[in-house]
């Protein structure tokens, strides 16, 4: 019975493989539906393969105990012998390899073809960072991170590169997966018609947090990405409201500005993520928590208990000139 439920778990563990946020078993992207039916072609194939394989092999197999041996005068094989090799071992395979090439090669092309832009097309630059993303609109002055907003039906060319070490960006149901080298700058195209969120991750193991290094792409219809666009590159107002200025002040004095910048706010310091629309974001800490006060506190006052591994170094700020800080940064949609 213990064996049987062992069975039963590995099984069941394995389908959830197939599902999920991460899935590329459940592509929307056009570059990730015809992956994936590169794949479903293969497996297919090969499945077919194996089983005509483990026929022959049980059909020999029953042969083998019910005839006696057959010994030719010439030692040569018998017929039957040869025909198996000429027919399973050689014509066969080559059958099968035939039809594989005819049917995904030029797939596989399509998947690999990075075509370039004709200038109107919308371009995102994504740079790879222990442990997180730059995201750059450079048509549009925008910069935020660890999201990627893009219109449905039409083409995004992403340009990935890293500052550190190598990583690799992949959303699965949306595209491949590609790497993102330092001083060399690769290409992929996202197109999807499906509005939604799709989680992706760096997938090429880069330090102690790299499991953490999280990517989301937020598909949205061209009427709404627009007005994300048009919000994300506008710079913040001075505050008025009482709280939201003493919060900025207490941004202002503390070491947070060594790192990030405040777009009309403060000067642009490019070590950390851009927190000019912070508030905008739904995650914060490379990808890996909801965007609200509870979290946004503990990461100021913690990270490492966050995210053991990460580059920001904690604070001492508490008490109420936390709360104010917490606040303003809040208050920056």
């Amino acid at each position: 019975m213990s064996r049987r439920r062992g069975v039963v778990a590995v099984l069941a563990l394995s389908a959830t493989a197939c599902a999920g946020p991460e899935s590329w078993l459940e592509p929307v992207g056009r570059s990730a539906v015809t992956t994936s039916t590169v794949w479903w072609i293969l497996f297919w194939m090969g499945l077919a393969v194996y089983v005509a394989a483990m026929v022959t092999a049980a059909v020999a197999v029953v042969r083998s105990r019910r005839n006696a041996p057959v010994d030719t005068a010439d030692g040569t094989e018998p017929a039957v012998s040869r025909r198996l090799v000429i027919y399973g071992g050689i014509a066969l395979p080559v059958v099968v390899l035939l039809v594989l090439n005819v049917l995904t090669v030029p797939l596989s092309a399509r998947v690999s073809d990075r075509p370039g832009t004709d200038g109107d097309e919308l371009v995102v630059e994504v740079v790879a960072e222990q442990f997180w993303w730059r995201i750059n609109y450079p048509q549009h002055g925008v910069i935020t991170a660890n999201e990627i907003h893009i219109p449905t039906g039409e083409p995004v060319h992403v340009r990935i590169t890293s500052t550190d070490v190598i990583h690799s960006f992949w959303v699965p149901k949306l595209a491949g997966k590609i790497d993102a080298t330092p001083g060399h700058t690769t290409e992929l195209v996202l197109e999807t018609d499906e509005a939604g969120r799709y989680r992706g991750r760096c997938t090429e193991f880069c330090g102690l947090a790299h499991a953490q290094m999280i990517v989301h792409v937020i598909a949205e219809e061209p009427d709404d990405f627009d007005v994300w666009l048009h919000e994300q590159a506008r710079p913040q107002e001075v505050p008025t409201e009482d709280r939201i200025v003493r919060g900025r002040e207490v941004f202002l004095s503390s070491s947070c500005v060594y790192c990030h910048t405040v777009d009309g706010h403060n000067a642009a310091n490019a070590i950390g993520p851009d927190l000019t629309h912070l508030a905008s974001r739904g995650t914060i800490a490379g990808g890996i928590l909801a965007n609200n006060r509870g979290n946004l506190g503990g990461w100021i006052v913690d990270p490492q208990a966050q995210k053991p591994g990460n580059l920001m170094p904690g604070t001492q700020i508490a008490g109420e000139e936390l709360d104010l800080l917490i606040d303003y940064l809040m208050s920056l949609e």
